[in-house]
């Protein structure tokens, strides 16, 4: 087993506070967004091995793939470690985006090396060949878009909002009426994508059009009974003012997870995070096309070409609970799964849900690993990259321990 050392990404929408309260580590004065956890070559772990020397997590799993990850997920995916895992902190919204399918990754990747582009180009949508399912696992109050929600339901809101022009006697913006007409086609999928693609295409008409929503709401327009909606557009647009992102918000499931729920999003929807701390885990892969709220590049036909056009339910997922105070998260993603292990002082062992390689995060308290070729203690704040060969492994509390301790490890789910 080895103790990691994992990278902050400091991105402008990032907490200054979270992640430091989280792992009870120092604030750094910067924001800190996201703290990777694993093997990705953007920015990989670094290893501490017995002798003390240190390795990028990348470049130490390379040396015995079979070893590190286990010849089962060597054979599925490569030899990569397949998930990455982050705690994400946000205090301002992320990009709205959509991450590709496989076959899109990799069509897209290979085109753009063709083609010559720069990997650290600006204009690039494909970083690496690999596709980007995802979810997340709230550890505060979580605020997100995701996914679009029934065109009819939209065509509520704009109707609200249509009634609030009345109100303050300024006449129906013209685009409100066209989106109004667009959602009403029989063909679902067909209305949102005319909305959408609308709407991302901008234009003065967009820009004009949100900035008197926004004001007609400002000045004192009901917004309930879609108080969450609504303001999200005023926010969003305090941010992002005339953004095409402002409006197609409306289209998409605005959801508030509570600690400990966690939703999972698959290739093709449209989200973006708002506001809240959480544990992200994604297959290993740094393939974002962004659709708004952001001053980055966006590839407008692409992203058309990417984003699956139809409503969907909000993609809750629900754990399976063991007596042990332990909580696994299984997406219909084989490339990994999430467990949750919660140790009251004194309590049993939990044996840790492995296929593969494991990486661990103790949250609170501290907690003893053991298996039969080692062992180690982590306390709060420490991880620990746990090879495929380490198995099997038991998560103990440490002895002597007065309060509860927190662990998170991701491993590959070979099941789904």
């Amino acid at each position: 087993m080895y103790e990691i050392e994992n990278v902050l990404r400091d991105y402008a929408w990032g907490s200054t506070t979270a992640i430091a309260g989280l792992l009870g580590r120092p604030e750094s004065g910067r924001p800190e967004a996201e703290l990777w956890i694993g093997a990705h070559p953007g920015a990989p772990s670094m290893a501490r091995r017995v002798d003390g020397s240190v390795a990028p997590l990348d470049a130490l799993i390379a040396e015995d793939p079979d070893h590190f990850l286990g010849s089962e997920s060597v054979a599925e995916f490569g030899p990569r470690l397949p998930f990455l895992t982050k705690i994400l902190a946000a205090a301002l919204p992320l990009s709205l985006q959509v991450h590709p399918s496989i076959d899109q990754a990799k069509a897209g990747f290979a085109r753009e090396n063709a083609e010559g582009i720069a990997p650290d180009a600006t204009h690039r949508n494909y970083r690496d060949d690999n596709h980007k399912p995802e979810m997340i696992f709230a550890l505060t109050p979580f605020e997100a878009l995701c996914g679009f929600r029934s065109p009819a339901a939209t065509r509520k809101i704009l109707l609200h909002l249509a009634a609030c022009f009345d109100l303050v006697e300024t006449g129906i913006p013209p685009l409100l009426v066209e989106l109004l007409e667009v959602l009403d086609n029989p063909d679902e999928g067909a209305g949102l994508r005319t909305a959408f693609e609308r709407l991302i295409k901008g234009g003065e008409e967009v820009s004009h059009t949100t900035a008197m929503v926004a004001a007609a709401l400002i000045s004192g327009a009901p917004l309930a009974p879609y108080q969450a909606e609504l303001s999200t557009v005023i926010s969003l647009n305090e941010k992002y003012p005339g953004d095409p992102g402002v409006l197609i918000s409306l289209l998409l499931n605005r959801i508030s997870l509570a600690p400990g729920e966690a939703v999972y999003l698959p290739a093709g929807n449209v989200h973006a995070y708002l506001h809240g701390l959480g544990v992200e885990v994604m297959a290993s892969s740094d393939n974002v096309l962004r659709g708004g709220l952001t001053p980055k590049y966006i590839d407008v036909p692409e992203l058309l070409r990417t984003i699956e056009f139809q409503p969907v339910a909000v993609p809750l997922l629900t754990p399976e609970v063991s007596g042990l105070g332990q909580e696994l998260y299984q997406p219909p993603f084989r490339e990994f799964q999430l467990q949750r292990i919660e140790l009251a002082p004194g309590a049993e062992p939990v044996p840790l849900a492995q296929a593969g390689a494991v990486v661990v995060i103790v949250v609170a308290g501290s907690v003893y690993l053991d298996s039969p070729k080692g062992d180690l203690q982590l306390a709060r704040g420490g991880s620990a990259f746990l090879p495929a060969a380490e198995a099997p492994v038991n998560v103990h509390p440490v002895a002597g321990a007065e309060s509860p301790a927190v662990a998170f490890a991701v491993t590959t789910s070979l099941k789904a």
